[in-house]
């Protein structure tokens, strides 16, 4: 069994900055892609970034350039530092653990970014 915890969410002005992360128990971290999603009441989840075993990233258009993901497969953590926020950031922020056909979502994280 697999235990996603984020962190590092709250409000912040826009142009501002944050950084999440998610930190994983068991063995599989270092052989799974990771992702940050988020979502908005009442809309779907969608993709924000997401990064392979290997390091391979991936970005949400409204993103590039402005956030990054990371890891640290050492510590078991997934990184998203969110620079030049918008109001329009302003989701909840959930980790995704990917391995083969098992997945794992975190609880979330707030965002909020105020104009």
């Amino acid at each position: 069994q697999v235990q996603l915890v984020e962190s590092g969410g709250g409000l912040v002005q826009a142009g501002g900055s944050l950084r999440l992360s998610c930190a994983a128990s068991g063995s599989i971290f270092s052989a799974a892609v990771m992702g940050w999603y988020r979502q908005v009441p009442g809309n779907q989840r969608d993709l924000v970034a997401t990064i392979t075993n290997s390091g391979t990233t991936n970005y949400a258009d409204s993103v590039k350039g402005r956030f990054t993901i990371s890891r640290d497969n050492a510590k078991n953590t997934v990184y998203l530092q969110m620079n030049s926020l918008k109001p329009e950031d302003t989701a909840v922020y959930y980790c995704k653990l990917t391995f083969v056909t098992l997945y794992y979502w975190g609880q979330g994280t707030q965002v909020t970014v105020s104009s």
